[in-house]
């Protein structure tokens, strides 16, 4: 694969994968949330949910989402095998890509239409399945596009330099979601399905990357005097990825950091919906200083490497939470300016969360595809993704069900701190080849 060279294309490749994770981040945070009326007042009921009632029963809708998460990490290693080893005469990685992107759009337009006007089993199933499509579109699409992180840069400084980039334009899209959508929905009186029909064209982004990626024919296999490594097996993919006994364990440590981030994205609306806050300004305070605030983290790791930077993150992270906590209890006149605090210690964190699972395994599968010359890359986002999958699921799934059906949401934020807490323990046991990753040596400064 031809690599990227100039700092203009890796800011262009990493705005690729925008628009997709808008419209992931529409279903998991608005629209699976919009099927259930618990957590909302009143007046807003009619907007933020599909119909004004429940469309899904909510037990079982419960264990759906974990099971559509699970389905959706354990789908990622067979994906992962099949785009690193994908032989066409256009290459490997944008075939998968475009496989990938037309039933996911399928299956979004289709996730705005229930079948009946009631809390069904029907319903309920009819969901269910449509997410499960919709988690495995996106997954071979942005698995692929991952992949090409450890392909298409030549250096780990570069890598970093891109995951960064990735990480402010998760930001953007995050501060889109966050902030302009509540804006459409709250003045714009605008129900949340149409609104998500407003953000789909946001996902023709993705051909950034299919006109950037340039690969030789893999029809006969990988060519002899190509650089890229060579597709291996399903099974000896998965073991690659999974003996790699470092790597297994910061995805247990990032999976606990995912569980407190997911259920805080999920979540956050109603956590806030009956204080009269602006959710726009609250959000924006959380997403819009992450630039910014990633010049701190990215000194921290030039100067201690990843595991303090990550370590940091997690405690201001969690000092927020628990300041949420006590922010909503308070009168709506201190409730403001406390919760702006509070969105702008978030962001000292947010950055982080998204950068540091783009760097750690892209590094690590460049390393892996360098020392054997077999691609494992996708397989490396893969496994990611199963760990994080079942995080998320647990936390969308039946944490976040169990809060809003027991009166549970003013709780949100201190279990959010109190799994912060946990990985920030786990992080200290993290292995050297993480935790100095980053680290910027004098020779490099000078």
């Amino acid at each position: 694969m031809k690599t990227l060279t100039k700092k203009w294309q890796m800011i262009l490749y990493g705005c690729a994968g925008i628009g997709v994770n808008m419209l992931n981040m529409i279903v998991g945070s608005y629209l699976c949330s919009a099927l259930l009326t618990g957590g909302f007042s009143d007046k807003d009921i009619g907007f933020w949910t599909y119909t004004d009632k429940n469309l899904v029963v909510a037990g079982i809708w419960a264990t759906l989402i974990l099971v559509a998460k699970a389905i959706d990490g354990i789908i990622d290693i067979p994906l992962a095998s099949f785009t690193d080893n994908l032989k066409t005469r256009w290459g490997r990685r944008r075939p998968a890509i475009l496989i990938g992107f037309i039933p996911m759009i399928i299956a979004y337009l289709l996730f705005l239409v229930p079948l009946n006007n009631g809390p069904t089993v029907l319903n309920t199933i009819w969901f269910a399945t449509l997410l499960c499509l919709f988690y495995g579109a996106y997954t071979l699409t942005m698995v692929t596009y991952y992949a090409t992180f450890a392909e298409i840069l030549e250096t780990d400084r570069d890598r970093l330099f891109l995951s960064n980039v990735k990480s402010i334009c998760d930001v953007v899209y995050f501060s889109i979601s966050f902030a302009l959508v509540p804006v459409f929905v709250n003045l714009g009186r605008m129900n949340i399905r149409w609104v998500a029909l407003l953000f789909l064209p946001l996902a023709a982004s993705m051909l950034i990357a299919l006109l950037m990626i340039k690969e030789p024919s893999t029809k006969d296999g990988i060519p002899e005097d190509s650089k890229d490594a060579k597709g291996v097996g399903f099974i000896k993919s998965i073991t690659y990825s999974f003996r790699n006994k470092n790597f297994i364990y910061w995805m247990l440590c990032a999976s606990v950091m995912n569980f407190g981030l997911q259920l805080f994205l999920s979540g956050i609306n109603e956590f806030f919906s009956s204080t009269g806050l602006n959710m726009t300004l609250i959000m924006a305070s959380s997403f819009a200083p992450v630039p910014f605030t990633l010049q701190i983290y990215n000194k921290l790791v030039k100067k201690k490497g990843i595991k303090f930077g990550f370590q940091y993150c997690l405690l201001v992270y969690s000092f927020a939470m628990v300041l949420m906590f006590v922010c909503r209890m308070l009168p709506l006149k201190y409730m403001t300016p406390v919760a702006l605090l509070c969105g702008l210690i978030v962001s000292l964190a947010m950055g982080t969360f998204f950068s540091i699972t783009y760097t750690i395994p892209s590094q690590l599968a460049a390393e892996e595809n360098a020392r054997t010359g077999i691609c494992a890359s996708s397989m490396y986002f893969a496994v990611q993704g199963l760990f994080e999958g079942v995080a998320a699921g647990l936390a969308s799934g039946p944490m976040l069900v169990f809060l809003k059906q027991h009166s549970g949401i003013p709780y949100m934020t201190l279990i959010i701190a109190v799994a912060c807490m946990t990985a920030f323990v786990m992080a200290f046991f993290l292995p050297k080849s993480i935790a100095n990753l980053g680290i910027e040596k004098k020779s490099e400064q000078k």
